[in-house]
């Protein structure tokens, strides 16, 4: 047992449909919150790009959201525009729609207020000076974009930073633009220009060692990048045996996860939730005990490093 956790009820409300003036269609979202307690936490979690109508929607993620949701957090998930479910990747902006993806972030904490009002049940009990954001894949590149990491649009250099985010958790992110295979730079431009340098803001990188996809890069370790090419502080999880399914987060038994294992997601799901509380609370050892607990594992899962 990697920590002492004991879930509690919470609620799921969705879709809330949050106006936004510009965009293709309005945001929608799914809010889950535990059902009691006051001076909540708030996690963004972005979906990725899969290619299934649900799990890259406000509806996946489960075994992440639910947890962290039983254990203290307010999970928000839009839909962003890329989502299968909306049927917008052949429109301008697609296929990826890096840029609204992280815009959709920074327009749920400009309406943090109205989301709140908005929920029944949940007025009132938000902390909005403690807001973290999580994604996988293409949502830990919107992260990325977050917590400072630098690209380029037609040579002009983009900043999509938000200071309103104080920590962040990139699953399976995308790696620096220096190593993106020629084809995968054609097709998705943006990735071609990745830099970490100015990505400041403290994160968890999580990267399984088996994520390896030559049609993104040759190098094995090209999903650490954003722990390897940033400033600190920073932590990496490198996951034993890993895919890019990590084990199964975007959904409970997910035809598309190639490496599912339960004990895989129990051990993300544990460290993640620790890591956010420290990060949010620096007095909550929680991050502490858990990176303790790995290492006296007589068969970790996988490791930590730190900077």
């Amino acid at each position: 047992m990697l920590l002492s956790i004991t879930p509690a009820p919470f609620i799921s409300y969705s879709p809330l449909v949050l106006p936004a003036p510009g965009r293709a269609v309005n945001l929608e979202l799914k809010v889950s919150y535990p059902a009691t307690g006051q001076h909540l936490p708030v996690i963004l979690l972005s979906h990725g790009h899969g290619n299934s109508n649900d799990l890259s929607s406000l509806r996946g993620y489960g075994p992440l959201a639910d947890f962290w949701a039983a254990n203290g957090f307010v999970v928000i998930q839009p839909t962003h525009l890329d989502s299968r479910a909306l049927g917008l990747r052949d429109a301008p902006g697609g296929p990826l729609y890096w840029r609204s993806r992280a815009e959709d972030m920074t327009h749920i904490l400009d309406q943090l207020g109205v989301i709140e009002a908005s929920v029944p049940g949940l007025a009132g009990r938000l902390d909005h000076s403690r807001v973290a954001a999580a994604g996988h894949s293409l949502g830990g590149q919107t992260v990325a974009l977050l917590l400072g990491m630098r690209v380029t649009d037609d040579g002009t250099p983009v900043n999509l930073a938000d200071a309103r985010i104080g920590a962040g958790v990139l699953l399976a992110a995308p790696g620096g633009g220096a190593d993106l295979s020629a084809a995968a730079a054609q097709r998705y431009p943006v990735l071609h220009h990745n830099s970490f340098a100015e990505m400041t803001t403290p994160a968890l990188i999580v990267a399984g060692d088996q994520d390896l996809n030559p049609a993104f890069s040759s190098r094995a370790d090209w999903r650490s990048d954003a722990y390897s090419l940033s400033p600190g502080p920073k932590f990496l999880l490198t996951l034993f045996g890993a895919e890019h399914g990590l084990g199964g987060v975007a959904g409970y038994d997910a035809a598309e996860t190639t490496d599912a294992n339960s004990e895989r997601v129990a051990l993300i799901q544990r460290l993640t939730w620790a890591y956010l509380r420290s990060a949010l609370y620096p007095e909550d050892r929680a991050w502490d005990v858990a990176r303790a607990a790995l290492e006296a594992s007589a068969e970790p899962l996988g490791r930590v490093e730190g900077k």
